[in-house]
């Protein structure tokens, strides 16, 4: 089923949670809602479900006003962070009760639930009452029974929060497969911007009261819309410079300074040239090099830090500016003294330094002052 939201506007007392929020979501679509604590994304999930209503705006099924239509009509499947575990049952009742209200046969009912237990690793507690879960047992519980019950829509209220590192990892290969499997449409959230990028097809980031941006994994990643959106995403963060372009001489081109090295920007930023910007380099974006490499940038490294499958080095420009480069684990890298670093220049993001928005390749940002890089 699709889903389409228009305007919505949810206060509580005083406080504004969610203010003009709109989007839309694809039959069979996987749409994470991303963002901090406190945003309004479990607020957004309960009004789609209509457990609460809505102070303006519209929500739309298939086409469909849900204004006045009672959860239990509205074709959805839910599991939110409180469980909502009925405490008498055992997690197989608990797992099979959509389906037991549908009366479907016993046969199927043990088939279903056995298949989702199994792919949730809970299969050795199907009789366990929750008293006798864990927190992350209760989770993949609820979980289970929102799947086992195959809605058309399936809102899901970070379902891992609770589950340990190696079986969430396991799961962000396993949910997608079983979610397309059931060509339901999912509204999944998450505080994990790794679980966002691998779960869903699309991903709006959600902060102040409402949505910042809406696109794929690749768009958030590569072209964020502010600041604060570039720094959620990444691990290590990206680097954040201020700088002020300036033309370039003789090839017509735009540049910035690190370390008073030059470093081209690729895709025509004439209208920034003079104004006051911020860089952002992702640390991947940048690697080391040997002295007289063209477009070498000279740094002190200070720290050395292996993460698994990556080496993080910082690094501090000729300014002091603090610089972080990642590079894959084993790769050999300096770990003191002086060093160079090449950055790609195709990966280099522009923001406005005042709004925080990033700056489209040819587009005009309205700021001015003197390079501080």
């Amino acid at each position: 089923m699709s889903l389409k939201l228009t305007d919505i506007v949810k206060r509580f007392k005083t406080e504004t949670v969610l203010d003009g929020v709109s989007l839309s979501v694809g039959r069979g679509e996987t749409l994470v809602l991303f963002g901090p604590s406190g945003a309004g994304k479990t607020v957004l999930l309960r009004l789609i479900a209509g457990v609460v209503d809505p102070d303006g705006g519209t929500i739309e099924i298939e086409g469909r006003d849900m204004d006045g239509v009672e959860p239990e009509d509205r074709g959805i499947g839910m599991a939110f962070q409180n469980f909502a575990l009925f405490p008498h049952m055992d997690a197989m009742a608990n797992i099979a009760s959509p389906l037991t209200a549908r009366r479907t046969g016993r046969e199927a009912i043990a088939e279903t639930v056995g298949k989702v237990a199994r792919m949730l690793k809970i299969d050795h507690v199907l009789h366990h009452k929750p008293k006798e879960l864990s927190n992350g047992q209760k989770q993949r519980t609820a979980l289970a029974r929102a799947l086992a019950g195959a809605p058309q829509i399936l809102l899901l209220d970070d379902p891992l929060r609770n589950v340990d590192a190696k079986l969430r990892f396991e799961m962000r290969l396993e949910l997608p497969r079983l979610l397309r499997s059931q060509d339901a449409t999912v509204i999944y959230v998450t505080q994990d911007y790794k679980e966002a990028m691998a779960l869903g097809d699309r991903i709006a980031v959600m902060n102040g009261h409402g949505i910042q941006q809406i696109g794929t994994p690749e768009d958030i990643y590569l072209r964020p819309a502010n600041i604060e959106i570039a720094r959620l995403f990444g691990d290590p963060v990206i680097n954040l410079l201020d700088v002020v372009p300036e033309a370039a001489d003789g090839s017509g081109g735009v540049q910035v300074r690190l370390s008073d090295q030059p470093v081209a920007l690729v895709g025509g930023y004439a209208g920034t040239v003079g104004t006051d910007c911020v860089l952002g380099l992702r640390p991947e974006a940048m690697r080391f090099v040997d002295p007289g490499t063209p477009g070498a940038i000279p740094v002190e490294v200070e720290a050395e830090t292996p993460l698994n499958e990556k080496t993080v080095t910082l690094t501090l420009t000729q300014r002091g500016r603090e610089i972080m480069v990642s590079r894959p684990s084993g790769m050999p890298g300096p770990d003191q003294g002086t060093a160079y670093v090449a950055v790609d220049a195709k990966d280099a993001l522009l923001f406005d330094r005042a709004t925080g928005q990033r700056i489209a390749p040819g587009a005009h940002s309205p700021a001015l002052q003197e390079d501080v890089a």
